[in-house]
């Protein structure tokens, strides 16, 4: 390679960075997620797979991909994690990144049998994290933070009430949810994932 190639290569190279840093400075949002909040994550206390309690302040300041499953499911939640573990391996060096796999039936998954189902998937539970709890307090946070499920979807009463969501919803550093995607769509999950890549290299 020619000296005059290296040196039109390291032009280019120098005029692109000072052009991002340029417009970065001038334009506070260039670089930036275009997605504005649909709503914000309220504070929570859920008992995950090692019986550990989980609040909102353990994932304070982190990007992550809150969902809704069940263990013994075997239509969309199979579907659905299939698709997540493609997130996982995308960002589980990512020290900013977490999954939390909350149950829509606490009745039936306790933390010991999420602690064998993420035995199964054969995850790092320090950031694939699957949670339990009251069944009323997971209900409201999935229709009222995660808005994967409509708040007036609670029947007659919360014997006959059950979540089954298909949807992945991405929260920001700040605990602000930025979208809602389709958790069996692999585009869709694609296209979370980019957006997953601009949250986190926000501040």
């Amino acid at each position: 390679m020619s000296r005059k190639t290296i040196f039109y290569i390291v032009f280019f190279f120098l005029l692109v960075v000072g052009f991002y840093y340029t417009m970065s400075r001038l334009l506070p949002g260039f670089g930036k997620s275009r997605l504005p909040p649909i709503g914000r994550v309220l504070p929570f206390a859920f008992t995950n797979q090692d019986g550990k309690k989980i609040t909102e302040q353990d994932v304070a300041g982190k990007v992550f991909v809150a969902e809704y499953f069940f263990t013994t499911c075997k239509s969309w939640c199979p579907i659905m994690h299939t698709n997540m573990r493609i997130v996982y391996d995308r960002f589980k060096n990512e020290k900013d990144f977490l999954i939390l796999s909350h149950t829509s039936d606490p009745a039936t998954d306790s933390a010991a049998t999420l602690k064998k189902y993420s035995d199964s998937m054969n995850v790092d539970t320090n950031k694939w994290i699957f949670l339990t709890g009251t069944k009323d307090s997971l209900y409201r946070q999935a229709r009222h933070s995660y808005k994967i499920d409509d708040p007036n979807n609670n029947p007659l009463s919360n014997e006959v009430d059950f979540l089954h969501s298909q949807f992945f919803s991405l929260v920001d550093k700040k605990g602000n949810v930025r979208n809602i995607y389709e958790g069996n769509e692999r585009k869709d999950v694609e296209r979370m994932i980019t957006e997953i890549e601009v949250l986190l290299k926000e501040k």
